[in-house]
């Protein structure tokens, strides 16, 4: 008789993220357990209660989902819950703090329904954040070929934040090719993708990174904006625009991309019960992602 899938979701904030705990319930799972204002000092008991309470046979039916609002604080969770598992000993674990991981990538599967992302110019207005971060490592990553030359510009309103950004970004994806970009004012935030052949609006909720001079760029094909709270990031995309043609770019609001995103969560989730041994982070979300 096989075990009820129970999913374990930590979560830094005072309260557990009550988006993620729907996703969760609406993607199969029997028993949902919430733990709030987890500490990384509290991770290990955690996750040996997990794994002890199973036989190696069961294990696949738990599984962990690290959330919050907090990345680094989730991230640092989801590493001591890895030092945690030994030998057979484990459980699968996806991490997609602030929707993170899918939201990126599922930002860049749209933008390749589009345009082939080899050997072009890809800026992300404020990619210094989490989702710009990962779009980033997305496309530097398994969103190209081995070899290809396509040129992210990482973009800040503080230059020395888009290098260290940048710099983080060469450690881990060496080949990648990342140019730090000032975007203090609209004059540097429109030299920054006078370029570029696909842009990502990244930024915080209601704020307005690009104006909508972006119509008139020669290169544009494609342009995503991520911000669903008004006013939009990138000036005439809409919040519900998905593959609408603006000017001859096709476009995507948050929305538009949402619909995906979605997608992309759930059948991580379900994933997980698939086997004891899987970790989900950026890329292998992605890759779930591609087959949708």
């Amino acid at each position: 008789m096989s075990k009820s899938k129970i999913l374990i979701q930590f979560d830094p904030d005072p309260q557990t993220s009550t988006f993620d705990s729907v996703v969760a319930i609406d993607s199969g799972v029997d028993h949902l357990f919430r733990h709030n204002a987890v500490t990384e000092t509290q991770v290990e008991g955690l996750v040996h209660g997990a794994i002890f309470t199973r036989g190696t046979d069961d294990l696949k039916s738990t599984a962990l989902f690290f959330g919050g609002s907090n990345v680094e604080a989730s991230e640092a969770l989801v590493a001591k819950a890895k030092a945690s598992f030994f030998g057979p000993m484990r459980v699968s674990l996806m991490s997609d703090p602030n929707g993170s991981n899918t939201t990126a990538a599922a930002a860049v599967i749209c933008a390749q329904k589009h345009i082939d992302l080899d050997d072009k110019t890809v800026t992300i207005v404020a990619g210094t954040g989490p989702v710009g971060m990962r779009i980033a490592h997305l496309i530097a990553g398994p969103a190209t070929k081995e070899g290809s030359n396509t040129q992210i510009n990482i973009c800040s309103r503080r230059l020395d934040k888009a290098e260290g950004i940048c710099q983080q970004l060469r450690k881990q994806l060496p080949a990648g090719k990342f140019q730090p970009c000032e975007t203090a004012n609209s004059d540097q935030t429109n030299s920054a993708v006078s370029n570029a052949h696909v842009v990502f609006a990244a930024g915080a909720a209601g704020i307005e990174l690009l104006d909508d001079s972006w119509q008139s760029l020669p290169n544009l094909e494609v342009a995503i904006d991520l911000n669903g709270v008004p006013p939009a990031g990138i000036a005439g995309i809409g919040a519900f625009d998905k593959a609408k043609e603006i000017q001859g770019k096709v476009c995507y609001g948050a929305i538009g991309v949402g619909g995906l995103k979605m997608k992309i969560h759930k059948r991580a989730i379900e994933t997980l019960f698939q086997s004891n041994d899987q970790t989900l982070e950026v890329e292998e979300i992605f890759a779930i992602g591609q087959k949708i």
